[in-house]
């Protein structure tokens, strides 16, 4: 399984309205999202005329000319040509999330959900977005016409990451790094994309496709 493609977002509305001090909330009733996958409409924070906005996004970018046929959710490589020109602020933008998943790398895969605490307290991915226009979803139940599409970035694995998955980790960023990255100049931005300090990690579950919460037993592998 690839990296960080299922995360959690379980704290309520009126609390990420407040912490990211949003201006416009355009995301209509928001429930609480125990398990978000690609394709999946989430809601992310960017900057819309000077304020600050809250929106549902479609995860997933769309690929690169020669990679398959599947949306991009996790971008590592920034200095690449085909990316570049989504990280000028105006195309920066915050994930909130309360949890992230990653799976083993060796079988037999065990998911783990790794959160800043116990508490789970909402964190934010640095992601990006963009407008596209083509058919989304399902071949089932495909949606056709303009979509607002997000993905976010990551790095190197932390040491609480690495021995699950060694690869990368996605980049978290800290509440006084949330307007940097909102508005800095791109080199300046970029130089967030490091690994979130071990210490300030840590996993919550094991085992389960959907992050319990809270109030829910640790699981244990």
């Amino acid at each position: 399984m690839s990296m960080c493609n299922l995360y959690s977002l379980t704290r309520p509305q009126a609390s990420l309205r407040q912490l990211f001090k949003v201006e416009d909330d355009l995301t209509g009733n928001l429930p609480p999202l125990p398990g978000i996958y690609p394709d999946a409409m989430a809601p992310v924070i960017h900057l819309r005329g000077g304020r600050t906005a809250m929106g549902m996004m479609r995860w997933g970018f769309p690929p690169p000319p020669t990679a398959a046929a599947r949306p991009v959710t996790n971008i590592r490589n920034a200095g690449s040509q085909f990316w570049r020109p989504w990280f000028t602020p105006e195309h920066r933008c915050l994930v909130p999330a309360t949890s992230f998943c990653e799976w083993t790398d060796k079988a037999p895969k065990v998911a783990h959900w790794f959160a800043l605490n116990d508490e789970r307290p909402v964190f934010a991915f640095a992601g990006i977005w963009r407008p596209w226009t083509g058919a989304r979803g399902t071949k089932a139940n495909p949606v056709v016409g303009e979509h607002h599409l997000f993905a976010f970035l990551t790095t190197s694995a932390n040491a609480i990451v690495g021995p699950v998955h060694a690869k990368a980790m996605p980049v978290i960023l800290r509440e006084d790094e949330w307007t940097t990255w909102l508005t800095a100049p791109t080199p300046h931005a970029l130089r967030l994309q490091t690994p979130l300090p071990d210490s300030e990690l840590t996993i919550v579950a094991t085992g389960v496709k959907e992050d319990p919460g809270v109030n829910a037993v640790q699981h244990t592998h």
